[in-house]
């Protein structure tokens, strides 16, 4: 179930474009490891057709249809020795909606700073089975947007400074006032 985003509107949409156009140009668009080969060549292509006009389900069944997702991963065990394990079977869902939401937060904070408005709103989009108090205690905040906006484009493929999106599969997101 895709997240529900109160803004996601065609002038929405060209600020989030232009911020995926940016990553792009500068080579800092995020490419998770769980992509296969196939995935990592049509990646950009696919998430600028998902802001372009469809949303993150349409694009976490594209990486489905289309097999762009690794089987199995290594991964560092505490004693440091690596293994193989499965990826998770949500991995398409997971890597879709945080980033789709990632781009749609900065292209809110990029909208809201064009049309001089001074804050953003911390909203849940999508109903989780068990929210985390962190995640709780965020809703109805109100951010700075330039703030945001530079702290997502530095953190790819980390959780933001700001805590903005939270983390994969929070259902968190943001909105004009």
């Amino acid at each position: 179930m895709a997240i529900q985003y109160k803004n996601l509107d065609e002038q929405t949409r060209k600020f989030m474009l232009k911020e995926l156009e940016k990553d792009v140009k500068e080579g800092t668009l995020y490419i998770s490891p769980r992509l296969n080969s196939i995935g990592r060549s049509k990646w950009a292509k696919l998430l600028e057709d998902a802001i372009v006009g469809h949303n993150d389900d349409w694009l976490a069944t594209q990486l489905n249809e289309q097999q762009c997702m690794k089987s199995d991963e290594e991964r560092r065990l505490r004693s440091g020795e690596i293994t193989k394990a499965k990826v998770p079977v949500n991995a398409p869902e997971t890597l879709a909606e945080g980033e789709f939401n990632r781009f749609y937060a900065r292209g809110i904070c990029a909208r809201a700073i064009a049309e001089g408005i001074s804050e953003v709103i911390v909203y849940r989009g999508k109903q989780v089975q068990q929210p985390r108090q962190e995640s709780q205690a965020m809703i109805g905040k109100s951010i700075d947007p330039q703030a945001l906006l530079e702290d997502l484009r530095k953190s790819q493929g980390v959780e933001p400074a700001l805590g903005i999106p939270p983390g994969p599969n929070s259902g968190l997101t943001i909105s004009l006032p």
